[in-house]
């Protein structure tokens, strides 16, 4: 599987952005897909995570009820809506791959396809 993240941009507090991943390869429609994100200084952390049937998705604490992760299986491409964006949530936000377990799904290290990455700059 590979992927291409899409998306970021320079947004100001309280604003909305809509990331995208578009992934080839024939094993997209049954891997779970994660975003993951990486502000400076610190570790890479969960944000959200879709599993292949987009039935079942799980997000961090910190964006719970302001993101919402999708996934259109026919276009090959999973989502990350952004709303209610704070200063807090400026990061390089990364997607991610694989045939991932529930409880390992907020583990990035169970993920061995990874996005390049956008940026995501939320001015206060």
């Amino acid at each position: 599987v590979q992927l291409q993240a899409s998306g970021g941009g320079l947004v100001q507090a309280g604003g909305s952005l809509r990331l995208s991943c578009a992934a080839s390869g024939r094993t997209f429609s049954r891997s779970t897909m994660g975003w993951f994100r990486q502000a400076p200084g610190k570790e890479r952390e969960f944000v959200a995570a879709i599993h292949w049937s987009g039935g079942s998705t799980h997000y961090a604490d910190s964006v719970k009820g302001r993101f919402t992760i999708s996934r259109d299986n026919a276009k090959n491409t999973v989502y990350l809506q952004m709303n209610s964006l704070k200063p807090e949530d400026t990061a390089v936000y990364f997607c991610a791959a694989d045939r991932v377990i529930t409880s390992s799904i907020r583990i990035a290290k169970n993920y061995n396809y990874w996005g390049q990455g956008t940026q995501v700059t939320v001015s206060s």
